[in-house]
């Protein structure tokens, strides 16, 4: 159902019920099948006010949308005390189900937004000179995901990855490369430098800095040198970056992670002085214990006195608080002319730990007039990975696993899973088998983290996640390859060529099974703008299993190759057409490419 028609149901509701809000109106998609499509539970908040008993108050709103709604919907039905079920018409889901599968290799009639937005989405975040790990991960194909769906939506997206590039430990490794790599202190001969291991380095650097007070007091020195912009240490500082982005991108690479814009925390250090003068001038920030403070109403620590949120230390530095302020200004506030963005919407893709961090950050940001009431800042916590024992995701050694390591293992096992069920187990993969292992491991890794709800804390197990049974990725690549060859092997294609798929026909409902993938197909718009809105991509994953449940059932009642006449044949085809289109679309906000064949 497009969003318009939708949006009309949802209005009539609401003249019905004046002077109530939209709020009021509680239209719905239906919990149940059997509740039909949609349902209306606004007579049950309203009765009271509009002075009658539920039932008469339904039966008021049904007499008002029914000359509006009956061109697409059956008699509206009144349940209970007064819950109002909407079904759609059978033409209607046939006229639909025509537009998505005319559309197929598009949109799948899906429109753009009414209202486009600029939006910016903050993921991924590692840091440099360390290696990214699990929960790099999780920010990472979250974030992708949200920017994929709302790029289609038609949403101007800026994904942006605030790298860990600037603080203190950078004197510690400055220094540490002047005594090992003295030529990376020249930005002439830094980019001959080969660093080797980041993460052997960072911890030859930790080591001494905890070891050696004199290279403890050189490190301190070091990052007064670096903030101060010596060319010495900003070469090496350069360096370092320099190799971590090499090291990232090869985990971008595997993820099919593309388009994200490296902005660092380094970028906003010309603003933080501003940040703080305004935040001084307006009376917000204060001296505290030596340093700089905001006090915010309603942030205590657990004895109840005022929780401070640091904005500059003793010592003159700053604090993380302070570079999300300049961020945020630069992101909302500044004119794209002096090179900001004017974001109406920020989204902000950490681990739940951060959330009263954010919850601070933004509540600060718009006491101080940084942001606009019409603009929103959303944070969009995510819950930890773990083990199969409910622990911390780590390595036997109790190290943090390195998600490189992560990736190959998944790829590893899902090529010897492939290879149990080859006729010759022993016979070499080819470069298009290879590709395959490699698109269903890391696929499963990627699907595994996004069916659930990002808010929990998930138990990462390869086993479940390579499962072809339940709601997994490799599950959802075999439904698709399914269904090409249904298609092929009713329309006469070879097995090894690319699918062609069928014109679109006219849809013939001649089943109920057939009836009830359509009604769930048409659910995609709703589907989309419900994820849009809320954020949450496991959505996605349940509707893509839903749907596949729902082709299943379909195939089990209905043959394809042999229905009784050449018109419904081709019917099957299209519903078959859109359900494989659906499942591709989606997979593909996801960041996994589908298969033809498995």
């Amino acid at each position: 159902m497009s969003e318009e028609e939708r949006n009309a149901i949802i209005q009539s509701a609401i003249d019905a019920a004046q002077p109530f809000s939209t709020r009021d109106a509680m239209v719905t998609p239906a919990t149940k099948p059997e509740f039909g499509d949609y349902q209306c539970n606004a007579a049950m908040s309203l009765a009271k006010s509009a002075g009658l008993n539920p039932r008469e108050c339904a039966t008021k709103i049904v007499d008002q949308l029914r000359p509006l709604i009956q061109e697409y919907m059956e008699e509206p039905e009144i349940a209970g005390p007064g819950f109002i079920n909407f079904r759609f018409k059978e033409e209607y889901l046939s006229q639909a189900l025509g537009v998505m599968v005319k559309d197929s290799v598009g949109r799948l009639g899906v429109p753009e937004a009414s209202d486009k937005k600029k939006i910016v989405v903050d993921f991924s975040s590692p840091n440099i000179a360390k290696e990214m790990h699990v929960g790099h991960l999780r920010s990472t194909i979250i974030g992708d995901t949200l920017s994929n769906l709302l790029s289609f939506s038609g949403h101007d997206v800026l994904r942006l990855n605030h790298v860990g590039d600037w603080g203190t430990q950078f004197g510690m490794l400055v220094e540490h490369l002047r005594d090992e790599f003295p030529q990376a202190l020249s930005k002439e001969t830094s980019k001959d430098v080969e660093l080797g291991d980041l993460v052997t380095l960072y911890k030859a650097a930790k080591k001494r800095f905890d070891a050696d007070d004199d290279f403890k007091v050189r490190s301190r020195e070091g990052v007064v040198k670096l903030q101060a912009g010596d060319k010495e240490a900003l070469a090496a500082w350069e360096s370092l970056c320099a190799a971590s982005r090499v090291e990232y991108q090869k985990i971008y690479d595997v993820l099919n992670i593309v388009g994200l814009n490296e902005r660092g925390e380094s970028f906003y250090n010309p603003y933080l002085l501003n940040v703080i003068e305004e935040l001084e001038e307006q009376g917000l920030a204060v001296e505290s214990e030596g340093a700089t403070a905001v006090f915010l109403d309603g942030y205590t620590n657990r004895d109840g006195s005022p929780l401070p949120m640091l904005v500059r230390k003793s010592d003159g530095g700053f604090n993380y608080a302070t570079t999300d302020l300049a961020a945020i200004r630069h992101r909302v506030q500044m004119e794209a002319s002096d090179g900001g963005e004017k974001a109406d919407r920020v989204l902000y893709v950490t681990d739940a730990g951060q959330s009263q961090h954010f919850e601070m950050v933004f509540a600060a940001a718009k006491k101080a007039g940084f942001v606009a009431d019409s603009v929103s800042l959303e944070h969009v916590p995510f819950g930890l990975v773990q083990g199969e024992d409910g622990k911390k995701f780590a390595t036997r050694s109790g190290d943090t696993v390195k998600l490189k390591d992560l990736l190959d293992e998944a790829v590893r096992i899902a090529g010897e899973d492939m290879k149990s069920r080859m006729e010759n187990p022993d016979e070499d993969f080819t470069d298009a088998t290879a590709d395959v292992a490699k698109t269903v491991g890391i696929g499963a890794v990627k699907y595994a983290d996004l069916s659930m709800n990002r808010e929990s804390n998930y138990k990462f197990s390869y086993g479940r996640m390579l499962s072809l049974n339940g709601n997994t990725a490799p599950y959802m690549l075999y439904a698709y390859a399914r269904i090409c060859g249904i298609v092929r092997k009713a329309t006469g294609q070879p097995d090894d060529q690319k699918v062609e798929w069928p014109e679109a026909s006219e849809i013939i409902i001649s089943h109920d099974s057939e009836k009830q993938l359509i009604r769930n197909l048409i659910k995609l718009p709703d589907v989309l703008s419900e994820v849009e809105s809320e954020l949450y991509p496991n959505r996605l994953c349940d509707y893509l299993f839903e749907t596949s449940q729902k082709f299943n059932q379909f195939y089990e009642n209905c043959s394809v190759n042999n229905a009784e006449t050449p018109e419904l044949k081709a019917s099957r085809l299209s519903l078959c057409t859109v359900s494989a289109a659906t499942i591709r679309l989606l997979m593909g906000f996801i960041g996994i490419d589908v298969v033809e064949k498995l």
